[in-house]
């Protein structure tokens, strides 16, 4: 086997292992894998050993792999944007990417059902659970206004939550991060009957393991899959 094919089959090890701590099913969580600064070929072979949802953080770099990665496979996998979203890229976004995870305020919200022309738009809404006043997300406190905005805007369709655990945390730390933002989507929710909130996109190589036991459907993972950049 390659070195990716050996990688993915070690972490699709290690979620079995984690759902089943958890009592989840392990086919109930999505592996993504990020290829960020990894070539097109590394992303075909990824995908030639299962991994069939791609998430790249910059929407310049995944336009120049799209392409590529297509004419190597003959086929497009599902490509995730999970970076920040810069409002001058959106209509270039909403060309590439089947899910927008990293929607951070309620303007590229808006930013994005402007120029959907009338498609629906499946997104995430980014939540930063930590204490650095720089880093992008929606805050706790102001989700649930966040999301009632969003809500009222046409074409975007918003399927769940996505986090990065704040940096320096322990892994007990980690934990409860992600577990709040279980508890956050329960709470949306359930203030919402109707709404579908279905998807909580959390955990990186560093600690997925701890995501998934704490409810990730996805899981993006990058150097586990593609080696240390």
């Amino acid at each position: 086997m390659s070195d990716i094919r050996e990688r993915v089959s070690r972490v699709r090890d290690q979620i079995a292992d984690a759902a089943a701590r958890a009592g989840r099913d392990p086919t109930a969580i999505t592996l993504i894998g990020v290829s960020k600064t990894r070539p097109a070929e590394d992303v075909a072979e990824a995908v030639a050993a299962g991994i069939e949802q791609v998430g790249e953080n910059r929407v310049q770099e995944a336009a120049e792999k799209v392409e590529r990665v297509r004419a190597l496979l003959g086929r497009d996998p599902s490509w995730h944007l999970i970076g920040t979203l810069q409002r001058n890229k959106v209509r270039q976004a909403l060309d590439l990417f089947s899910l927008i995870q990293s929607v951070d305020s309620v303007r590229l919200a808006e930013t994005l059902a402007a120029r959907s022309d009338g498609r629906q738009v499946p997104i995430l809404l980014e939540v930063y659970l930590g204490d650095d006043d720089a880093r992008p997300g929606f805050r706790p406190a102001d989700l649930d206004g966040a999301l009632s905005a969003i809500q009222a805007l046409p074409s975007l369709d918003v399927r769940g939550l996505m986090t990065v655990a704040p940096l320096g945390l322990s892994p007990e730390q980690t934990r409860q991060s992600f577990r709040r933002l279980r508890e956050l989507r329960d709470e949306l929710a359930s203030n919402r009957p109707g709404l579908t909130l279905d998807q909580l996109s959390m955990g990186m190589t560093e600690d997925f393991p701890l995501a998934i036991e704490e409810g990730a459907t996805m899981i993006r993972v990058g150097r586990a899959i593609f080696g240390e950049r």
